[in-house]
């Protein structure tokens, strides 16, 4: 297999002037275009021979009803590359000023702002997920009983994310017993991740519990449960409609499949985890997923960003948009994003879903 030939700079030159022109207009794009709007100084002619070159290296492809040209899966990649590699440049000042989100006391309306503002200023379908928080450590557990059958879990973890439960008992328990068991769990789970309950720890609290091994079995059980967020992990869409304003998009079929996926918890949730694994090494964050690349999706691009919101709960988010989306646009609406959201955690730190208020000491006594 021969080794594939580089682009000569004239011909990066015709390609990127065939996809910002097909960007903008959606229209094949032919020869007279080229020598218009580009400093080249070219013939047709020779334009023509370059184009042919381009496409028969894959970047460049010509559909069925047009003399003109446009962009391949392959040519959308190169182009995207390119613009990956240049130098970065900080986004002017007035498209942060209203690019996000206000301060919020709470992170599910933090994310649901960032997902309606993307949409907008981007006229493209956009979806985040909450923060996975699989890899944050556990903090404490407290236990107290409801009544003589149920008790209340609570944990705690990195960045204050608390999650609660009521644990199902057969009989009932004492304040001895209670503090006995929330000694036995703090003393072996504190500054643990879910990954590190194994069924060795297991088994030595179960032994060390004695007669309440079943009861702590559930604990350990319903513990592992709520670090995992067994509810599955939640996703906000917006701007699906969007997709009707572009008419490669609009067709019936292919609408009412992007629609379906988003609608479908599952499906998306999937996607979001694909593209995450498929991410783990990329440095800065900022990735793009081209036809072919994106499960089921042929026909659409997707930009993706990871998010820290520190202490280890990350997230990613997405925008999804015909092929022929504004690539440069977007990704400078995500790096900005990216960097208001750091912002706003570390000045002042959101609460995670269902995160109730913390007791004073005061209060605590009464």
């Amino acid at each position: 297999m021969s080794e594939e030939k580089e682009l000569t700079e004239r011909q990066k030159k015709i390609l990127d002037v065939i996809i910002k022109n097909y960007l903008e207009t959606g229209e094949p794009v032919g020869s007279r275009t080229i020598s218009k709007s580009s400093d080249l100084n070219l013939s047709s002619a020779t334009i023509r021979n370059e184009m042919s070159d381009l496409e028969e290296m894959g970047y460049i492809l010509q559909p069925h009803t047009s003399a003109g040209r446009i962009p391949s899966d392959k040519g959308y990649r190169f182009y995207v590359t390119e613009l990956m590699n240049e130098k970065e440049t900080a986004p002017p000042p007035d498209a942060t000023s209203e690019m996000l989100v206000q301060r919020t006391d709470r992170l599910e309306k933090m994310l649901k702002q960032v997902v309606d503002v993307l949409a907008a200023n981007t006229q493209y379908t956009s979806m985040i997920s909450a923060p996975s928080i699989t890899g944050v450590r556990v903090k404490f557990v407290q236990l107290s009983a409801v009544n003589e059958h149920q008790l209340l879990s609570v944990v705690v973890m990195d960045g204050n994310a608390v999650r609660n439960r009521i644990i199902d008992i057969d009989s009932p328990l004492n304040n001895e017993d209670l503090l006995k068991l929330n000694m036995l769990l703090n003393t072996n789970l504190s500054g643990l991740t879910v990954n590190d309950i194994n069924l060795a720890l297991i088994q030595k609290m179960k032994s060390s519990a004695g007669e309440y091994a079943d009861i702590i079995e559930n604990v350990l059980q319903n513990v592992a449960g709520t670090i995992e967020q067994d509810e599955g992990r939640t996703i906000y869409t917006s701007g699906t409609t969007n997709i009707f304003k572009y008419p490669e998009l609009s067709d019936a079929n292919r609408a009412s499949h992007l629609i379906s996926t988003f609608e479908n918890k599952e499906e998306l949730e999937n996607l979001i985890n694909e593209i995450e694994t498929d991410d783990e090494g990329n440095p800065n964050g900022i990735s793009v997923f081209i036809g072919d690349d994106i499960p089921n999706m042929p026909d659409v691009s997707l930009v993706t960003a990871k998010y820290d919101l520190g202490e280890g709960f990350k997230g990613t988010i997405g925008i999804l948009g015909p092929k022929r989306m504004d690539y440069e646009n977007v990704m400078k609406n995500l790096k900005s994003l990216k960097t208001q959201l750091s912002d706003i955690v570390n000045t002042s730190r959101i609460p995670a879903k269902h995160e109730p208020k913390r007791l004073d000491d005061k209060q605590k006594q009464k």
